[in-house]
């Protein structure tokens, strides 16, 4: 099993999926068995292997990247879960569409867990971030070390005001499970993100940015 953290309350399960080295992950409420997936990637049947023995009640995925979406169909197939979507990145499924959309303020339950939606455009228009206590999957808006690519310096923008003012408010030992790569936390990316605050940059910069380097 691909624990990757585990209380009383929740285990939670990271799987490295696609050729993209997505991070899918699985939130199981250990006093119910009913669980929830984060994003759906290609190699689907890994990650619902690794689902197995618990209640899939819903799917979420945070934005609409191919990489993110790529095993929608395996992932439809093999469930009967609503699969959900912030309705701005809800094109990027078609000709799919999801059963439910992921809103800004809104939360899903998974047993007795609570998670809450955070609307993070930036890297996508419908970016999203779930919250649930101090563990915080972030999709593709905050990686170790700086923001999802954008394409244009107005989506770099939108993503920084989505970092700075949604999740920099939360706590500083809030663990951060991003799309990709390994995780981080709050205090971190706060004490990277002030070296690239303190620095002028070019009006055009975008692309790949890194906090510290940028």
């Amino acid at each position: 099993m691909a624990v990757h953290f585990e209380d009383d309350r929740v285990r939670i399960h990271k799987i490295v999926a696609s050729p993209f080295d997505n991070n899918a992950y699985i939130i199981v409420c250990k006093a119910t068995g009913k669980s929830l997936i984060v994003d759906t990637p290609r190699d689907a049947d890994l990650v619902l292997a690794e689902a197995q023995g618990t209640d899939v009640t819903a799917v979420a995925i945070t934005h609409g990247h191919r990489d993110h979406i790529e095993g929608y169909d395996a992932f439809r197939a093999g469930l009967t879960a609503p699969i959900g979507l912030h309705r701005e990145d809800t094109p990027r499924l078609a000709p799919n569409a999801p059963e439910f959309h992921l809103e800004d303020g809104g939360t899903l339950q998974v047993g007795e867990l609570t998670l809450d939606l955070l609307h993070t455009p930036g890297h996508t228009p419908g970016g999203v971030c779930l919250l649930l206590d101090n563990h915080l999957f972030s999709g593709d808006t905050l990686f170790p070390g700086g923001p999802g690519k954008t394409q244009t310096p107005e989506a770099l923008a939108q993503v920084i005001e989505s970092i700075t003012g949604r999740l920099f408010v939360l706590p500083d030992d809030t663990n951060v499970y991003p799309g990709h790569g390994s995780d981080t936390t709050i205090a971190a990316a706060k004490e990277e993100y002030a070296h690239f605050a303190s620095r002028p940059h070019a009006p055009d910069l975008c692309g790949d940015v890194l906090w510290r380097s940028s």
